[in-house]
């Protein structure tokens, strides 16, 4: 007499029993009703992302809408609480099995934590499961930097501009400049200063998709442009009004990544390297050509002296090749 039957589970070892239970007991005395987190993962996650549609920027809200595609059906198909911290773990495994990249598979925890978080104060769960879980390590090898040499960056070029002479001298200008992608689209005309010296003031990003926002580091810098490619820059900024885009194809329309490869076939054209590569390539020219690591540094808006420093590696050190003389002497 006096009691109300409320939920009953079968579970295949006693530990999953008694977590099962002691989330029950916890629910029934927080308030929270037991049959109100059988809503499955998959459709709950359509009513969270509904709130946060005009709650959170729109590049976060990009990266939360993946969980659609990236939940594994084993752990959407659940109800919400029945999902614990192992079902998280085997998601998070998976993940990184199928080759998704560490940086990626950390956003993915962190937009399923907000979702869990949700669910925690929606009074659907009382434990957000994600917390106690960690991202495996990636087991295959970091990409590796592949820079164009100074004669190869010609030589591309050359072929660039044969197909598409405005394309050809952008990628001239991304080698020698070394602003991202998104930093080369959000440039503007008046961010070009040519007194006291020839420079880009770079202070913004504007990633395909997304916002406006700030550059990685957080701060603006300033680029100065070399002789080799000031005519071009030059020339891009006549006659132009001080808020347009600088750097635009020559029908004046903004860059897109997967235009710019399959213009100038990108895949053929450069042997194997990716867009990123020019700004690598920007910061070995800069070292070989006797530049100071620490103005490099500057140049590049690195955080750490030691990311610059990966380029010395690339490059080989003024000790390593001291060194090499040594030998052949």
């Amino acid at each position: 007499m006096g009691r109300d039957y409320v939920a009953g589970r079968t579970f295949d070892t006693k530990r999953d029993a008694q977590a099962w239970l002691m989330r029950e007991r916890a629910a029934l005395a927080g308030g929270v009703v037991p049959r109100a987190g059988r809503a499955t993962v998959r459709s709950l996650l359509r009513v969270w992302l509904e709130e946060r549609t005009h709650s959170v920027s729109a590049k976060t809200y990009t990266a939360d809408a993946a969980l659609l595609r990236l939940v594994p059906q084993s752990l959407a198909a659940l109800s919400i609480n029945a999902v614990t911290d192992r079902e998280v773990t085997r998601a998070l495994i998976t993940l990184t099995s199928d080759g998704l990249a560490e940086s990626s598979v950390r956003r993915f925890r962190a937009s399923l934590s907000s979702f869990f978080a949700w669910a925690v104060r929606e009074r659907l769960i009382v434990l957000n499961p994600v917390l106690r879980t960690r991202v495996p390590k990636a087991s295959g090898p970091r990409t590796e930097m592949f820079p164009f040499g100074e004669e190869d960056l010609e030589r591309i070029h050359l072929k660039a501009a044969a197909i598409d002479q405005r394309l050809g001298d952008l990628l001239l200008v991304a080698g020698w400049t070394g602003l991202r992608w998104s930093e080369l689209r959000a440039v503007r005309v008046r961010d070009f200063v040519e007194v006291p010296m020839p420079t880009l003031v770079v202070q913004r990003a504007e990633p395909e998709g997304v916002a406006i926002k700030t550059t990685k580091s957080g701060r603006s810098r300033r680029v100065p442009v070399a002789d080799r490619v000031l005519p071009l820059v030059v020339a891009m900024a006549a006659g132009r009004e001080a808020d347009a885009p600088l750097f635009v194809t020559s029908s004046g329309h903004r860059l897109h990544a997967s235009a710019f490869k399959r213009s100038l076939g990108w895949s053929t054209l450069a042997e194997g390297r990716r867009i990123h590569d020019l700004r690598h390539t920007a910061a070995c020219l800069w070292l070989a050509r006797g530049v100071d690591p620490g103005t490099v540094q500057a140049w590049m808006g690195h955080q750490s002296i030691a990311t610059t420093n990966l380029y010395l590696h690339h490059l080989g050190t003024p000790a390593d090749r001291a060194g090499l003389a040594r030998l052949n002497d």
